[in-house]
């Protein structure tokens, strides 16, 4: 009885951790996308080779890459958001200027959740009781 409730709580928790993360992933990787479209076509070449987000870009599809492989193997999954979040929550702190501490903190806790939660399913979901 106790292994069907740890099981169920993990399998929600495994689909909240996955719903989060490819909400929060998919939607900033397409606003990085989308803003760099943008500026190419108002014709602000010199925005594209801007190193900030190009760093971005490559760490928002790294936390997606995580998202996906949550499919197959949760605890890698889990272990890639928690260091993604703690990645971007470092970076974004460094490149906000005045509200340095509030952006890495919301940047490195959208990441975190879902992290979390993989790690935690992960954990439920291989124990016998």
């Amino acid at each position: 009885m106790q292994g069907t409730k740890q099981q169920r709580l993990a399998k929600r928790m495994r689909w909240t951790a996955r719903v989060i993360g490819l909400l929060v992933a998919g939607g900033f990787l397409i606003a990085l996308i989308t803003s760099g479209i943008f500026e190419a076509l108002a014709g602000d070449w010199e925005a594209l080779n801007d190193i900030e987000g190009i760093m971005l870009v490559i760490i928002t599809a790294v936390a997606l890459a995580g998202c996906i492989i949550s499919w197959w193997r949760e605890r890698l999954a889990g272990i890639l958001l928690i260091i993604t979040a703690v990645v971007m929550g470092t970076y974004g702190g460094i490149i906000a200027g005045r509200n340095n501490i509030v952006v890495g903190l919301v940047l490195g806790l959208v990441y975190i959740a879902p992290g979390v939660l993989f790690f935690v399913s992960w954990r439920l979901s291989r124990k016998t009781p």
